[in-house]
């Protein structure tokens, strides 16, 4: 089933990478799927995201980030980058696919599976009120009302 604004959200709760649980329930929540801890394009996202996070928590948002890397692997990356959100490792692909981002993508002529970046903005009832599938990696949060 496609997720499509309106849709309630397939999953409510997540534990992150420090193992704390992360509800999505009752809060505004910016839950953004990009495909690689460390790469250019994750790296600018997040810093992006992280730089503004003061103006979300005004604007009521949680951010929380989910790609299929390992715990060790985000933990490795938030402190790199000393990102204030969590992060969520799906290794078992379980949420990607629940949310429909685990998707077949090509490069060089080879197709191969990997999320496609999106980011989904769920209301504190876990109703899905936009969906960012255009991200501007360097700019994020602008796109984010």
């Amino acid at each position: 089933m496609a997720l499509n604004i309106g849709s309630t959200t397939p999953i409510t709760e997540f534990i992150d990478s420090s193992g704390n649980k992360q509800v999505l329930i009752g809060k505004k929540t910016v839950l953004y799927f990009y495909p690689k801890d460390n790469t250019p394009g994750c790296t600018a996202q997040a810093c992006n995201l992280n730089e503004n996070l003061d103006y979300l928590t005004a604007k009521g948002y949680q951010v929380i980030g989910v790609s299929t890397d390992s715990n060790k692997s985000h933990d490795k990356f938030i402190s790199k980058f000393q990102l204030k959100f969590p992060l969520i490792s799906d290794e078992s692909h379980q949420i990607v696919e629940a949310f429909g981002v685990w998707v077949e993508k090509s490069m060089y002529g080879k197709s191969y599976m990997g999320i496609a970046r999106t980011t989904f903005l769920i209301d504190e009832k876990g109703v899905i009120s936009d969906i960012i599938t255009k991200v501007d990696t360097k700019s994020h949060t602008e796109q984010i009302h």
